[in-house]
């Protein structure tokens, strides 16, 4: 099992966690008030849009990964994306990140949960987290997670990251809760960690939010009308070719 490390490396990291650069702030803004101007009522922000909007935002490269760990990237780093609602962006102290299912049936051999030893089941878990990290930390030497917390009307959004570590399991103590789901308590502090369920495999991880995030409040604009955006676009039937 790798224990949890820092990254040490040489590489020059674009900016310092959670020091998002000067203009990151203004940019994202602009990005939610279009969001708002051309899409419907429902604006949604998540998935590819917010990964494509991060590395605008800050000059990065996006391309879509099969590990969801490296959508973004620069140079020797990576970022993963999470966005999660939030009535409270601003105030919310602690964020639950769906982070993979972690299935012990194929790697394990494991079919019947509940006669293993929930520690050792907690220990294959973490195993499988820290055998992703690692791969993806083999082409990028710093690793982070960028979380989007949203208002259901995305007015109202905070923005934090975290570095994406490998746990050591002699670190957290494992138990079943009373929905039959595995969770992860840290032996230091007794914090619920983790949560695992055996349904689906869903492996979650319960973040700190930190006090410094960055938090932005939009002016919602009135949704722009079809027409409003072809005459701004001086579109004419020139633009239109009928094929057959």
């Amino acid at each position: 099992m790798e224990p949890r490390l820092r990254t040490v490396d040489k590489t020059v990291p674009l900016y310092k966690l959670n020091h998002f650069p000067k203009k990151f702030a203004y940019a994202l803004g602009r990005a939610l008030i279009y969001l708002h101007a051309t899409r419907s009522k429902n604006v949604r922000l998540e998935g590819n849009d917010w990964e494509e909007i991060l590395a605008r935002c800050i000059g990065a490269k996006w391309k879509a990964s099969n590990s969801g760990w490296d959508d973004v990237t620069y140079q020797g780093m990576a970022w993963g994306m999470k966005s999660v609602k939030n009535r409270k962006p601003f105030a919310a102290k602690t964020v639950r990140l769906i982070s993979g299912r972690n299935s012990l049936s194929f790697p394990f051999n494991v079919s019947d949960i509940k006669n293993h030893d929930p520690c050792l089941l907690g220990e294959q878990i973490l195993s499988i987290w820290n055998t992703r990290v690692a791969g993806v930390r083999k082409k990028f030497s710093i690793l982070r997670t960028v979380v989007l917390l949203k208002s259901d009307d995305l007015t109202e959004v905070s923005v934090f990251e975290t570095d994406t570590v490998l746990y050591s399991a002699k670190d957290y103590h494992w138990q079943w809760n009373e929905n039959d789901n595995l969770e992860g308590l840290s032996k230091t502090t007794n914090k619920h960690v983790f949560t695992w369920q055996p349904h689906g495999a869903q492996f979650t991880i319960i973040e700190t939010i930190p006090d410094k995030r960055l938090k932005l409040r939009i002016r919602k604009p009135p949704m722009l009308k079809q027409n409003q955006v072809l005459e701004a676009l001086k579109v004419d039937d020139s633009w239109i070719e009928i094929v057959e």
